[in-house]
């Protein structure tokens, strides 16, 4: 009986050493705490999770590659959207993990009027659970991130033509706080 038991926990450990170690990591759920970020932005920024813990919300939208179809219309839909968002006490960023200059490329082709982070390693996109099993690309979900580093929301089903508008729709129904009038 003994060497049974060993002998399966021996297969097990054996399968357990045999998983990737770039296995995915699990997306985080509504209520979690947010994965740490650093990111440098097209702008030519870097945005950390400390720029914004107890300051405001931030939208993190991320799709797979910059001058894609789906993409060029995520992007474009928040510039378009931009008003609403800009309503909310919040930073909104898409993100990808397409190297720094081709996502300067792509904000500049498409006036941008807000960064795209970029996550050239898939260090970032590996850590909020959307790095495709090889490693290449983010999957298309977005994170809204309260002040409090909790997370909000997340959507993994973008409608890429409309996704600033459901933004913002999502900001007011989540109570995220409005910026007051100056």
């Amino acid at each position: 009986m003994r060497t049974f038991i060993g002998c399966a926990f021996v297969a097990i450990a054996t399968c357990f050493s045999m998983l990737p170690a770039t296995a995915v990591a699990e997306i985080p759920k509504v209520g979690d705490t947010a994965p740490d970020f650093e990111m440098q932005g097209s702008d030519g920024k870097t945005y950390k999770t400390k720029d914004f813990l107890g300051k405001k919300a931030v939208i993190i939208a991320w799709f797979p590659r910059a001058f894609t179809g789906g993409c060029t219309k995520e992007c474009k839909s928040m510039k378009e959207s931009g008003d609403l968002l800009k309503k909310y006490d919040v930073a909104y960023f898409t993100a990808s993990t397409d190297p720094v200059d081709k996502n300067a490329d792509f904000a500049k082709s498409l006036e941008l009027d807000y960064p795209i982070l970029c996550d050239p390693k898939g260090e970032n996109a590996k850590k909020f659970g959307i790095l495709s099993t090889d490693g290449s690309k983010a999957g298309r979900t977005t994170f809204i991130i309260g002040k409090d580093g909790k997370i909000l929301a997340v959507d993994s089903k973008v409608n890429t033509e409309n996704h600033g508008k459901d933004l913002a729709e999502q900001l007011e129904k989540l109570g995220v706080a409005k910026k007051s009038a100056k």
